[in-house]
């Protein structure tokens, strides 16, 4: 009887007895796509990636909608025009990716500065709407992908993961306020855009643009009417300026701006001062205004000149001047939202 209580009891012993798993035995989480690749691979990873997404949409488009927009725009000639385009889309790659952007923030960027030459299309070639919105869907998915794929999302985008993470003035990522910033950036592209319709692009259409179908919307112009366009452009004007310039903390070099002394100041420290004394979180609006602005002003003064049939090159530019005051008139705006 003993000899089977002891039995009993050393087989309870053994079944409660757990043996530690060696550290062959030990199962890691499997590595995200962005961690297998080389930090130095992940740029031209992302440019070749962005590239055969573009192509392959183009061609799927242009076999669905019969070329409709291959007929509005012209073939490049030379393969010094060919180097042109594909350079600055590398350079427009090159600002999101070393300017720390992240997906959302390459989309609005693509969408900001290749929206202008849509639009033109749509409104005055008589582009479908369907085939437009298809091929700025095209470029907007071909650069959001990649850095999806090889870039985490930045914290501000979100307001739950900009709280997890303790960022100042996550408050102003309420959704309330961010309908106020993007109705306040839907504002001013409709005020310039409207006066632009009215009193500056149909003397530039006449002049300096040929194969215009109409300018009934140019002289019909009216805030409703443009609506729905300038909307998506104040969504996406506020995402790309206002989260990530409100978020920004106080650093030490603020220090320096406050306690800058003219009078004790070298010639080469008041220049600097004057041209670049700003505080960290101002940096962040100049920098992300300046970004769109450029792109917009390139990519659109591009899209006209060396992809549409007889546009000269000042009538190129004034259209893109239109757009380009506009993103910096919304920048500005929401950086005095968003100022302390």
């Amino acid at each position: 009887m003993a000899t089977r209580r002891s039995a009993a009891t050393a087989s309870d012993d053994t079944a409660l007895t757990t043996t530690p798993p060696s550290p062959k035995e030990v199962q890691r989480a499997p590595r995200s796509f962005r961690a297998m690749v080389p930090r130095k691979a992940k740029f031209p990873l992302a440019i070749a990636t962005s590239f055969v997404m573009a192509s392959l949409g183009y061609s799927l488009m242009s076999e669905l909608t019969n070329g409709e927009l291959a007929a509005l725009s012209r073939t490049q000639d030379t393969w010094e025009e060919v180097a042109l385009l594909a350079g600055f889309r590398i350079v427009e790659l090159a600002f999101g990716w070393y300017g720390k952007l992240d997906s959302l923030d390459v989309a609005m960027m693509d969408l900001l500065s290749h929206g202008p030459h849509y639009y033109l299309l749509t409104t005055f070639y008589g582009l479908n709407w369907t085939t437009a919105i298809s091929a700025l869907a095209i470029d907007v998915v071909s650069v959001a992908v990649p850095f999806y794929l090889l870039r985490p999302l930045s914290t501000y985008h979100t307001s739950s993961a900009a709280a997890a993470a303790g960022l100042p003035n996550r408050e102003l990522l309420d959704p309330w306020l961010q309908m106020y910033t993007t109705a306040m950036s839907t504002g001013i592209y409709s005020v310039v855009l409207n006066l632009a319709l009215r009193f500056v692009l149909p003397r530039i259409l006449v002049v300096n643009y040929s194969g215009v179908s109409t300018l009934e919307p140019a002289y019909n112009a009216s805030y409703a009417a443009i609506l729905p366009v300038t909307t998506l452009f104040g969504i996406a004007a506020s995402i790309f300026i206002f989260a990530p310039f409100a978020t920004t903390a106080p650093a030490k070099e603020d220090d320096k701006i406050t306690e800058f002394d003219p009078v004790a100041a070298s010639l080469g420290e008041t220049v600097w001062w004057n041209v670049w004394g700003y505080t960290v979180k101002t940096k962040v609006v100049i920098r992300r205004t300046a970004m769109i602005a450029f792109v917009t002003a390139v990519n659109t003064f591009l899209a006209s000149y060396k992809t549409m049939y007889r546009v000269d090159a000042i009538g190129a530019a004034a259209y893109a001047g239109v757009w380009t005051f506009a993103a910096i008139c919304s920048g500005i705006g929401l950086g005095f939202v968003g100022g302390d």
